[in-house]
């Protein structure tokens, strides 16, 4: 068995960092109810979130009903596997189940078709807890993001992993110094299961441990760009700085890109024209390799945005947070409105039962201004979030009031539903035992000649 699997925390109270995610979970399962929003746990990989879900099902006394990416998740395998899970009680002795759905955000494709829908209606009709656990926040439909309450996971600080590390060197009876410990966790970059993993592949068939063998089984050797950044703002020599720039799982563009978005934060004002003229003398070099196909000017236009800047610098140093480029944030903020777009006009489409280009070219003035109109209405009916209701109103403090509102209309009223089904239920019960008593009543004489028999017989048996 891998360290990994071996020592997943068993209780919540063992795992490593996030304990804020931590509380709130612990928070919600103790005050759990039917009317509870299903938990939505995102984050990186490997920072403990399958964990913790393990670790509060242990402490809890649930049981587990796991549905993950490798699993087919149609409509119907949701439906079989989640959805009776979700309604009927536990076998075990359990207080309750609870229904994981791992990787929820790779929900798609034919393999997984109708599954998000599946999902919604198990939430609707549940009676078990359920928690979600997706790497992207945003890779899920919006009608299931919406219906959740998302808890944020972060990357692990490596002081916090290092205390974990020593634990399991501790159990498995293996000598490791402290530097080796600090090279594993900060290799590992947040994530706890890659530190355990390099620990347990750098300690197969050793007793000691140093730092020179884990070099070998790190998770990355390479920099990355915030690093290379760093250093050029410092006194580093142009060896270094050019071999680094090397080792960088960047494309000489992106580098480019990061190092213009944050060259305001380590050179002077002053200064500012000797850095843009060698990166513009880089991205010439560049424009000529994809024009001529002569990929050996990447040498000359790297050797220009590095150390030119460099030397613009003049070794000030870095005393700020350092950025993406802002044209990959616009790009970014383009790409999530194409796709809530795309999102709404798929299904305003189908429910229309047209193709989306007629939608888009002849209907969608129409609908823009029914949806101004009526914006709870229509948030009702398409299951909207915040964000797909801007795209038809363009403001997103109104959107935001809006769902909420109409979210909390829609709670009120299935518990309306469910009251009148239990007045019902309570009602036909009372009638049918009014009909009952009025029966014993009517017949009398029927209930004391059924006495009778049983006398007549048990003196025969005498």
């Amino acid at each position: 068995m891998d360290w990994a699997e071996k020592y997943r925390p068993p209780r919540l109270q063992d795992i490593v960092g996030n304990s804020t995610s931590i509380h709130l979970m612990a928070a919600w399962a103790q005050t759990w109810t039917r009317q509870s929003k299903p938990l939505l746990l995102y984050g990186k990989p490997g920072i403990g979130k399958t964990s913790s879900v393990y670790a509060l099902a242990h402490d809890m006394n649930w049981d587990i009903i796991e549905l993950n990416a490798s699993d087919q998740r149609t409509a119907a395998v949701i439906e079989r596997i989640v959805g009776g899970g979700s309604t009927n009680a536990s076998l075990t002795g359990s207080s309750r189940k609870l229904i994981v759905l791992d990787e929820a955000d790779n929900i798609q494709g034919t393999a997984d078709r109708g599954g998000a829908r599946a999902i919604i209606e198990c939430i609707r009709q549940t009676q078990q807890p359920i928690i979600l656990i997706v790497n992207d926040l945003y890779g899920i439909a919006p009608e299931l993001r919406v219906r959740c309450e998302p808890v944020l996971f972060k990357a692990i600080p490596s002081r916090s992993i290092a205390p974990r590390l020593r634990y399991i060197c501790a159990a498995e009876k293996i000598e490791c110094s402290d530097g080796t410990i600090k090279e594993i966790a900060e290799s590992s970059e947040g994530d706890v299961r890659s530190a355990v993993n390099m620990l347990y592949a750098s300690a197969i068939g050793r007793e000691h441990l140093d730092t020179q063998q884990v070099h070998t089984s790190q998770k990355d050797e390479r920099i990355s760009i915030f690093n290379l950044i760093t250093l050029l703002a410092s006194k580093s020599n142009d060896v270094d700085l050019i071999r680094l720039s090397r080792e960088v799982d960047s494309t000489p563009e992106s580098i480019e890109q990061w190092i213009e978005s944050n060259i305001p934060l380590f050179v002077d004002a002053q200064d500012f024209r000797i850095a843009y003229q060698n990166l513009s003398r880089a991205d010439e070099y560049l424009g000529y390799t994809y024009r001529r196909q002569y990929h050996t000017l990447w040498r000359y236009a790297i050797a220009m945005m590095i150390l030119g800047v460099a030397e613009a610098s003049n070794g000030k140093g870095v005393h700020a947070k350092i950025m993406p480029p802002s044209r990959w944030q616009k790009m970014s903020g383009a790409k999530k409105q194409k796709a809530i777009r795309l999102a709404l006009l798929n299904k305003v489409a189908n429910m229309m039962q047209i193709p989306q280009n007629t939608l888009r070219e002849e209907y969608l003035k129409t609908i823009t201004l029914l949806v101004k109109h009526d914006p709870e209405g229509f948030t009702k009916d398409l299951l909207l979030d915040a964000e797909s209701l801007n795209f038809f109103l363009n403001d997103i403090t109104k959107s935001k009031a809006i769902v909420k509102k109409v979210m909390q209309e829609m709670k009120e009223e299935e518990k309306e539903t469910e009251t009148q089904i239990k007045t019902q239920k309570g009602e036909q019960m009372d009638t049918s035992k009014i009909e009952k008593s009025s029966e014993q009543q009517e017949n009398p004489e029927k209930k004391t000649q059924s006495n009778n028999q049983v006398t007549l017989f048990d003196g025969f048996r005498r």
